[in-house]
């Protein structure tokens, strides 16, 4: 089964180039690796019309995943629990689970000789103030909690934009249910860095080997690498086999693996190094 992912980032800095989107990174590297498929990803301003819309917007398009990231803390600009409530309809309501979670973040942080006052006043328990019906989750790094909900087939995941934190929950509550959707995956690929030959040269060539399999089981991709002393052409080109059984999966890559090399060398280009993994 494929499991279809989409993920919304919510941040001005994200938007300011002040930040680099780091957590879609990491999030996509992750899905594609258990078997997902990221479909979207969507960066937001810290507005709560524009996350309210961009969640009904991927709401329409039926993922079986939406995960959020940020805008869970307890400033002014954190409003995407607020806008996950009005883009299903609901509204937010202080949660005595999520409460409790907080309560246990505080006391492992004493814990570990912090000592800030960590009292729940108006402003902390903002992040325990969820929508109604949704479903807190542990936050085993930081302070507040991550929210589960649902929107008719699709799984909605709220995790906190620190990205240690985002990391942890992910890992925990969303990659096994992956996993467990999809199945035995598993994913081959090989690198070649070539010389002497263009994108345009080798198209035609992965056109044919992507029409001749299927859909989700191939992925080529060639990468411009400038010129070799300013005159030679270079190109990564990426070759990437997955599927569910992992006999089929290497046998696939090695013979698209063949018919590029030979083709490479009818164009007449090298390939300087390959890498598998």
């Amino acid at each position: 089964m494929i499991v279809i992912v989409e993920i919304l980032c919510a941040g001005n800095e994200l938007l300011s180039g002040i930040t680099l989107n780091s957590n879609a990174h990491w999030l996509a590297g992750q899905i594609a690796q258990a078997g997902g498929m990221v479909r979207r990803v969507t960066v937001v301003r810290d507005d709560l019309e524009e996350i309210s819309s961009a969640i009904k917007e991927s709401l329409a398009r039926e993922p079986d995943i939406l995960i959020t990231t940020g805008g869970l803390g307890a400033t002014y600009d954190d409003l995407t629990l607020e806008g996950t409530a009005m883009a299903l309809g609901k509204k937010t309501k202080l949660d005595d689970r999520a409460v409790g979670m907080l309560k246990k973040s505080y006391a492992r942080r004493r814990s570990l000789g912090h000592h800030h006052n960590y009292e729940l006043n108006e402003v902390r328990l903002k992040m325990a103030t969820i929508p109604e019906g949704s479903t807190p989750i542990q936050n085993p790094v930081g302070s507040a909690p991550a929210v589960m909900d649902r929107s008719g087939s699709t799984r909605i995941f709220c995790l906190p934009g620190v990205p240690s934190e985002m990391q942890a929950i992910f890992s925990e509550h969303i990659l096994p249910a992956i996993k467990e959707s999809v199945g035995e995956f598993v994913i081959k690929e090989i690198n070649y860095d070539v010389r002497g030959v263009t994108e345009a040269m080798i198209a035609p060539a992965l056109v044919r080997i992507v029409e001749s399999h299927p859909r989700q089981a191939v992925y080529l991709k060639t990468h411009p690498r400038g010129y070799f002393r300013k005159k030679t052409p270079q190109i990564r080109v990426q070759v990437v086999s997955r599927g569910n059984n992992e006999k089929e999966v290497k046998k696939r890559l090695n013979s698209i693996a063949k018919i590029i090399e030979k083709e490479v060398a009818k164009l007449g280009g090298r390939i300087i190094i390959t890498n598998t993994t």
